[in-house]
């Protein structure tokens, strides 16, 4: 593998542009960047002199996963080296996935900032994107796989330590809207007061709120949504407008024709743009149909694909821990194991976001829009505005996957990693 991207590669074969399908187009990148993009007919001298020949390779963008828990046997909650969080991140890297936020789940608060801490030296080095936490401001009855003893209320002062810890990579944070201490009473509260809220310290971090793990009424929720998008809009830290809801349905309230709770107030914030949803469309999380409904109601703008894997990804069945809690893999679903040794709930996931795409497009999700939920959408959540599509000027982070949608070919900064 090399270190320094090469001179200039040309790919060509189906490309995925952020719009549309190109049936036989030609991608050039040059060093770190996109060079040229269009038909493979219509390129440009040198590269009409040098075509590749024609492929049924697909060519999609790298992908952007915001919520991930490990990879490889890897878990980032449990990680006390370096090397472990490479080895999760690069499991997932060699799958398409260029851009990876590492996510951490509720434990003590000594716990917290130490792992924290150390993301964000793999965060310096760019190994990650970013920095999750999913919790500590959690409800008890929509725990899923979390912690329960752990789960705190609201505390701006940990959040303000946590950020310090970061170093400026935290990105995100599940909170429950209900939990007290997360919003403030008065949605009047001063965004530029520390102390105000959970939402407004997160905030002033340059973190996003995500509504998740709630057992929230539909107009807690509501209520939280409108405070956390005056904020971000009122904030020069902010690294995106709208906040996002963790991996919507799992860990929430059902839906209910007289109580819509959690879902439907998340839904109708992503309709209006001031809102994006995770979902985990790995075939185990979600029915297809309800993917499907989702991307019909809400647009791949309003959608993150995630995989929200533990360090089982790629991996046997087989015991795993995700923090204090004990995993079993069973035919590829992951379940927490409780103290009678029975399996329960959902323990995360343990896909690679490709093959959430490829679960995605076979639920009847156009793959223009199954990759641009997996790419370009999160890409904006976090700010990032020089990856998340194949467009001319941005980063070379570019997936070469083959009829299967399985990868072929990985560059990241036009560097081939696979």
């Amino acid at each position: 593998m090399s270190d320094l991207p090469e001179s200039e590669i040309l790919l060509r074969g189906r490309v995925v542009t952020p719009t549309d399908v190109l049936e036989d187009g030609l991608l050039v990148t040059r060093g770190a960047t996109i060079a040229w993009i269009g038909p493979a007919d219509e390129a440009p001298a040198p590269w009409n002199e040098r075509l590749p020949e024609t492929s049924d390779d697909t060519v999609l963008p790298g992908l952007v996963d915001l919520h991930c828990h490990g990879g490889g046997g890897a878990s980032f909650p449990d990680a006390t080296t370096a090397q472990e969080v490479r080895r999760a991140a690069d499991e997932h890297l060699r799958h398409g996935t260029t851009s990876l936020v590492a996510s951490l789940v509720t434990a003590p608060a000594d716990a917290l900032l130490t792992r924290t801490a150390l993301l964000a030296e793999s965060a310096q080095e760019g190994v990650l994107a970013g920095i999750h936490l999913e919790g500590p401001f959690l409800s008890h009855a929509r725990c899923g796989a979390q912690n329960p003893d752990d789960m705190l209320a609201g505390d701006p002062g940990l959040v303000a330590r946590i950020a310090e810890a970061a170093r400026g990579h935290l990105v995100t944070m599940t909170i429950a809207p209900e939990v007290a201490g997360v919003t403030a009473a008065e949605t009047t509260a001063d965004a530029d007061d520390d102390a105000a809220d959970v939402l407004a310290a997160l905030v002033r971090a340059g973190a996003l709120p995500s509504i998740g793990h709630t057992d929230a009424s539909a107009e807690e929720v509501e209520a939280a949504v409108d405070r956390s998008f005056d904020l971000l809009a009122a904030s020069p830290h902010a690294r995106g407008p709208r906040p996002t809801a963790t991996h919507l349905f799992n860990g929430m309230r059902p839906v209910h024709h007289r109580d819509p709770g959690p879902v439907m107030a998340c839904l109708a914030a992503a309709s209006r743009g001031e809102l994006v949803v995770e979902l985990v469309a790995d075939g185990t999380h979600l029915a297809p149909a309800t993917v499907a409904s989702v991307f019909d109601l809400v647009g791949a703008d309003g959608i993150a694909l995630v995989t929200d894997a533990m360090s089982a990804a790629g991996m046997a069945d087989g015991d795993y821990q995700l923090g204090p809690m004990a995993v079993r893999v069973a035919d590829g679903v992951a379940r927490i194991v409780g103290p009678d040794g029975q399996s329960g709930a959902i323990a995360g996931g343990v896909a690679h976001l490709l093959d959430v795409v490829r679960s995605t497009a076979a639920a009847g999700v156009p793959l223009v829009d199954a990759v641009r939920a997996a790419s370009t959408t999160p890409a904006t959540v976090l700010g990032l505005a020089d990856r998340g599509a194949l467009v001319a000027g941005l980063r070379a982070d570019v997936v070469v996957v083959d009829e299967e949608l399985r990868a072929r070919r990985v560059l990241r900064a036009g560097v081939p990693v696979v």
